[in-house]
Formats: structure tokens, sequence, C-alpha cells
């Protein structure tokens, strides 16, 4: 129904920029929030940002100000531009669809991709 792949990700220096992006394949008639999440080592997945229509954008207090979430609808991507990075921002960072418009049957309720790594040391 949808897949996700994420890309971008890598090592860069404490207050360095990185720009993930998420690649979207999904079914004509369904829609869905885009969101990134991370998972640092040895913690919980914690919620970074999303976005839907009509672009509207929340960002978790963490990455407020320093991370943009953006997409390209003619390109079916989600990107997240990342700049001023931290050690603590250190994560595989993960791409989710969750569908806001569509028959549930087709486009499915929530996907997540496999994730993409960014480290950064200080």
């Amino acid at each position: 129904q949808v897949q996700l792949v994420e890309s971008g990700g890598g090592s860069v220096q404490a207050g360095g920029s990185l720009t993930l992006s998420c690649a979207v394949s999904k079914y004509t008639g369904c829609t869905y929030a885009m969101s990134w999440y991370r998972q640092p080592p040895g913690k919980s997945r914690e919620f970074v940002s999303r976005i839907d229509v009509p672009d509207r954008r929340t960002y978790a207090d963490s990455v407020k100000g320093r991370f943009t979430i953006f997409q390209d609808g003619a390109k079916n991507t989600v990107s997240l531009q990342m700049n001023r990075l931290q050690s603590e921002d250190t994560a595989m960072y993960y791409c989710r669809a969750d569908r806001t418009a569509g028959i549930l049957s087709r486009c499915g309720s929530n996907f997540w991709g496999l994730g993409t790594q960014v480290t950064v040391s200080s």
C-alpha cells in the first residue's frame, strides 16, 4: 500500500547540517500525514516532526528552530532539513505515513520506513 524509503543519513560534526529524504510510493486517492521519528541508542522511538495538509507543521520542542520539514508533492518526497546538529540528535531516523483520507482497505492505516542513521560527533 505504501512504501517509504529514507535516505540522507550520515556522520556529521556538531553544528553541522544534514537533509533527510523520504521517498513515498502510494496509491492514488490515498492521502497521508507524514512524520519523522527518531530512536536514539538505547532509548525509545520519539516524535520529531509532522506535516499534513494543508501544510501544517509540528515539531518536537527539542528540534524547534533547528529542523524544518517540507514536502515535494511532484516528487512524492518528504524531507527533514536539520541544522545546528547536536550530539543528542544522534539516532536512527524513521519516516512514517498516517492515512488521513482514502479507503482504509485500499490505503491502510500507518506505515514506517526502515530508517536512516544520523551520527553527530562533538
